[in-house]
C-alpha cells in the first residue's frame, strides 16, 4: 500500500527526507540529468518563478515514509497549462501501478489548477525517428499508457526536429486536455511551446532553432494524433474528488460527551461538537482520524506538575453526577494550599463556574491526545488538520483552569511542535488567550497572538492588554488585538491582517488557530457580529499564508450558527491554503 502527497517544500524533516529518496530515484532512473539539476529540486520548491515554474512534486510512498516513485509536475498560472516533468517509480517496482496512480493524481493537480490540461514530452514510436527497436518497442508501451487518457502527440509541427541535425529519438510533444472540453488555439500553443522552450531548454536551444519550433505551429485549432494503439472514443475522465492528501485532517475528541454539565445556562454542552459536525460533513473537505493516546508527559510539559496532579485526585473522588465549584480564592495567601480537596479548587481556579467532575482530566486529556494527533499529522507532511475537542483549552495556564478549560491544548501541540521549528498561536476565540500567553509569556520559540474583546468588559477581565508584550527572551513574541464591544465583519479583518502580519514576521514553521467562532453574531458569550460570509474571508486570508495549520476548537455557542460558520471558516482556509479563488 501506498499514498501519494504533495511535497510544498523543505521546511520539515519528513519533506527533507522524501525529497533526498526522489533525488536519488532520479539518479539511477535519468542518468542523463545532470547533478546540478537534480541538487536545484529543493529550490525550485522553494522559489518557484525564479526557475521559471510553480514546481509541484508527488510522491507515492509507503507507511515508513519511503517513496516508491514520483512525478515532477510544472505549473505556469498565467498561459494556465502544466508540463510534466518527470514520472517515475523506483527500478524495482516498476509495474506495480504506483506510475498509473501518480499520473491519475498529476491529471487531477492539473484540472484543479484550472489549467488547460497536461503537456510533456514522450519518445517516438516511429522507426525513422528511433533508431533502436528495443527502445522504439518502450516507447510504443508509453505512448499505448498514454492513449487510455486521451493524451496523443501533437502532429504536423516541427516540434520532433533534433536540435543536432542527426540525433536520434527526438521527443513528441503530448497533449493531455485533462477534460478541458475546448479546441487549442494556434495562439495559445505557440506561447506554450515558447515557454516550456525558452525556460527548460534554453542551455540546448538556439533561439533560432526555438523561432523555427514555434512558428512551425500552424493549425488553428491543433490537431492531435488519431488513436494508435486503443480504438475509444472516451478518455479516462478525470476525477473530480479532492485527493486524501488534500484533506483536512479531522480529530475528534471520543469521549467529549462524558463531559456534560446538567445545569441550567451552561452553554459548553456535547451539542456544540454536532453542530459543527453537520456543517462540515458534507463539504467534502475532511477525512477523520482516531485519536492516537500520548504521554502525559507532553500536558506536565506545559501545566504545573502539582496542578496536573491535583486535577487527576480530585476528580478520582468526586462522586459521579455530582460537580465541585470553586468559592475560596487564595487572594492573601497562595503558598498553602487547603488540605481539603475540593477546597483547594479555587487555588488552582480563576472563576466560580468552571466545575470539576469525576471525568474532567479524562475528557481533557483526550483533547490534548487530539490536538497532538493532528499536531504529528503536520510533521507527517499533513497542511491542515482539525482538533475538534472540548472541553476547549485557551483559557488553562500553567497552573490554573477556568473559563470552561482544564487543560490547554493548543498549547500542548504548539510546544510538541516547537522541537521542529518556531511556532505561532493565532487565538481568533472572542476571549482572550490567556492561557498560552501566560504559559509562553517568557519564551521566543512560540509566538502567541490574540484578537479579542476588550479586558474591560470581556472575560477573563485581568489579561489581554495591548502593552503585555511578553517577558525576558519573550519579550514582543505576545501580542495582543484587544478590540471594543461592537465589532463587524469589516473592522475584524483589518485588525486580523495586522495580527497576520506579526506572524509573517515571525517566519514560523507552523501555525496553530485557537478557533473560536463565539466572534459570530448572537453568540450568547460575545458581542460581536461576524457573520458566515465573513468566516469563509477570514479562513481564506489565514490560509493564503500557505502554513501547515493545525486548528484547536475553542469557543463558539450559538449552536443554530455553528455549522454554517464552521464550515465557511475551514472553505476559507482550504480555498487559501492550495490556491483556489
Amino acid at each position: 500500500m501506498f499514498r501519494i502527497r504533495r511535497i510544498y517544500d523543505d521546511a520539515l524533516p519528513v519533506n527533507r527526507a522524501a525529497i533526498s529518496q526522489v533525488q536519488e530515484i532520479l539518479r539511477i532512473q535519468f542518468p542523463l540529468v545532470s547533478e546540478k539539476e537534480v541538487r536545484l529540486l529543493p529550490d525550485k520548491l522553494r522559489n518557484p518563478m525564479k526557475h521559471g515554474f510553480r514546481a509541484v512534486l508527488l510522491v507515492a510512498e509507503d507507511g515508513r515514509g519511503r517513496v516508491k516513485g514520483f512525478a515532477l509536475l510544472y505549473h505556469e498560472p498565467i498561459l494556465r497549462f502544466c508540463y510534466l516533468d518527470y514520472i517515475s517509480s523506483t527500478r524495482k517496482l516498476t509495474g506495480h501501478g504506483i506510475g498509473g496512480a501518480l499520473y491519475e493524481r498529476i491529471r487531477q493537480e492539473a484540472a484543479s489548477l484550472g489549467t488547460i490540461g497536461l503537456f510533456f514530452e514522450c519518445l517516438p514510436d516511429d522507426p525513422r525517428l528511433c533508431g533502436d527497436p528495443e527502445i522504439c518497442r518502450q516507447n510504443r508501451a508509453r505512448l499505448k499508457f498514454y492513449e487510455r487518457y486521451g493524451a496523443y502527440p501533437i502532429v504536423g509541427t516541427k516540434y520532433e526536429t533534433p536540435v543536432q541535425p542527426g540525433d536520434d529519438n527526438p521527443p513528441y510533444l503530448i497533449y493531455d486536455a485533462s477534460g478541458y472540453g475546448k479546441p487549442l488555439r494556434k495562439r495559445h500553443i505557440r506561447q506554450i511551446v515558447r515557454a516550456i522552450l525558452e525556460r527548460k531548454y534554453h542551455d540546448i536551444c538556439p533561439v533560432s532553432y526555438i523561432d523555427m519550433v514555434v512558428n512551425s505551429f500552424q493549425d488553428d485549432p491543433v490537431r492531435m494524433r488519431e488513436p494508435r494503439y486503443i480504438r475509444i472514443l472516451m478518455p479516462l475522465p478525470v476525477k473530480a474528488e479532492i485527493t486524501d492528501d488534500r484533506k483536512i485532517l479531522l480529530i475528534i475528541s471520543d469521549v467529549h460527551e462524558n463531559h456534560y454539565i446538567h445545569e441550567r445556562g451552561y452553554v459548553e454542552a456535547p451539542v456544540r461538537i454536532g453542530a459543527i459536525l453537520k456543517g462540515i460533513e458534507s463539504s467534502g473537505l475532511f477525512k477523520q482520524q482516531r485519536a492516537g493516546h500520548f504521554s502525559e508527559f507532553h500536558i506536565r510539559a506545559v501545566h504545573h506538575p502539582g496542578f496536573v496532579e491535583y486535577l487527576r485526585r480530585v476528580c478520582r473522588h468526586i462522586e459521579s453526577g455530582q460537580s465541585v465549584y470553586p468559592y475560596v480564592f487564595p487572594l492573601r495567601n497562595q503558598t498553602r494550599p487547603p488540605v481539603d480537596l475540593p477546597i483547594r479548587a479555587g487555588y488552582y481556579c480563576m472563576d466560580t463556574f468552571t466545575p470539576i467532575h469525576k471525568d474532567a482530566f479524562r475528557v481533557a486529556k483526550r483533547a490534548v491526545d487530539c490536538a497532538l494527533t493532528g499536531a504529528r499529522a503536520l510533521l507527517e507532511g499533513y497542511q491542515i488538520a482539525y482538533a475538534l475537542v472540548r472541553p476547549p483549552g485557551h483559557h488553562a495556564e500553567k497552573a490554573a483552569f477556568g473559563g470552561f478549560c482544564y487543560f490547554n491544548s493548543n498549547a500542548v501541540a504548539a510546544n510538541y511542535l516547537s522541537a521542529h521549528g518556531r511556532v505561532a498561536i493565532l487565538d481568533i476565540d472572542y476571549h482572550h488567550g490567556n492561557g498560552q500567553e501566560d504559559i509562553f509569556y517568557e519564551r521566543a520559540d512560540v509566538l502567541t497572538v490574540s484578537i479579542h474583546g476588550n479586558p474591560k468588559f470581556a472575560f477573563p477581565y485581568f489579561t489581554g492588554f495591548r502593552d503585555s508584550r511578553g517577558l525576558g527572551y519573550g519579550d514582543k513574541f505576545n501580542v495582543n488585538f484587544p478590540l471594543p464591544e461592537i465589532v463587524d465583519g469589516q473592522v475584524y479583518r483589518i485588525t486580523l491582517e495586522k495580527a497576520l502580519r506579526s506572524v509573517r514576521r515571525y517566519k514560523p514553521a507552523f501555525l496553530i488557530i485557537a478557533l473560536g467562532l463565539d466572534t459570530s453574531q448572537g453568540d450568547p458569550t460575545g458581542s460581536w457580529s461576524l457573520k458566515t460570509s465573513d468566516f469563509e474571508k477570514n479562513g481564506k486570508m489565514i490560509g493564503d499564508m500557505k502554513l501547515p495549520v493545525l486548528v484547536v476548537q475553542e469557543g463558539g455557542y450559538n449552536t443554530r450558527k455553528l455549522g454554517a460558520n464552521a464550515r465557511a471558516f475551514f472553505t476559507g482556509l482550504w480555498k487559501g491554503i492550495y490556491g483556489f479563488t
